[in-house]
């Protein structure tokens, strides 16, 4: 019997190409029965020990193409989109922390847990709406079908999600990962949402993973 086909996602809700792969993530493991494995990151931090630069501090040749290409994906991908929102450049840790308190109570595979991380994407991508902010974190969960309020305290008093959270990004880095968000099937990684259609492919095609080389 086949086993059934695991995504490791690793990713933040203040990703754009995170947000702009959502739809089709989640479309694709329901087309191939394949569980997504939610994995939270702190893309500051990936950034400071990988070269990576933010936005706002790339040269305005890079910026220019950026917003080119996001019109492409939008297009491509049928999603709405503010390419630069009013809270982008806000800490998600909190709405991560939310994430895993949803995962540890109601599993990966829940309908619930993944409306909260469209919405919490959503929130950023289109509503303009502050991630960051407890209220807003609350609402988002509370329209995915989980208690919002319940939550939100657990992830503000366990420090058990904290230290979830730095794990994750902890495993991207020593797995040699250096942005968001990255998919990784059989230890194959496959960085950026534009990679989407080579991620199907392997999956259904079961062909041997191609695993990151020593240098």
């Amino acid at each position: 019997m086949t086993s059934r086909p695991v995504i490791e996602y690793y990713f933040t809700f203040i990703s754009l190409w995170s947000y702009m792969g959502s739809h089709q993530l989640q479309l694709l493991a329901k087309q191939t029965n394949a569980q997504i494995i939610y994995k939270p990151i702190d893309l500051a931090y990936m950034f400071y020990v990988s070269g990576g630069i933010p936005v706002k501090r790339r040269s305005h040749q890079r910026q220019a193409y950026r917003l080119l290409e996001i019109e492409r994906w939008r297009r491509i991908r049928d999603l709405p989109i503010v390419p630069e929102p009013k809270c982008h450049s806000v800490d998600p840790s909190l709405a991560h922390r939310v994430l895993l308190a949803a995962i540890e109570e109601e599993g990966y595979d829940s309908g619930l847990v993944h409306e909260y991380v469209r919405r919490a994407q959503q929130t950023v991508w289109v509503d303009e709406a502050n991630i960051a902010d407890p209220a807003t974190i609350v609402h988002v969960a509370n329209e995915a079908g989980l208690d919002g309020g319940r939550l939100l305290k657990r992830a503000e008093s366990e420090k058990q999600f904290k230290e979830k959270e730095d794990a994750l990004t902890k495993e991207a880095v020593e797995r040699r990962y250096f942005g968001a968000p990255v998919y990784v099937y059989r230890d194959e990684p496959f960085w950026g949402q534009d990679r989407l259609e080579m991620l199907e492919e392997v999956i259904r095609s079961g062909r041997e993973a191609i695993l990151l080389p020593s240098v």
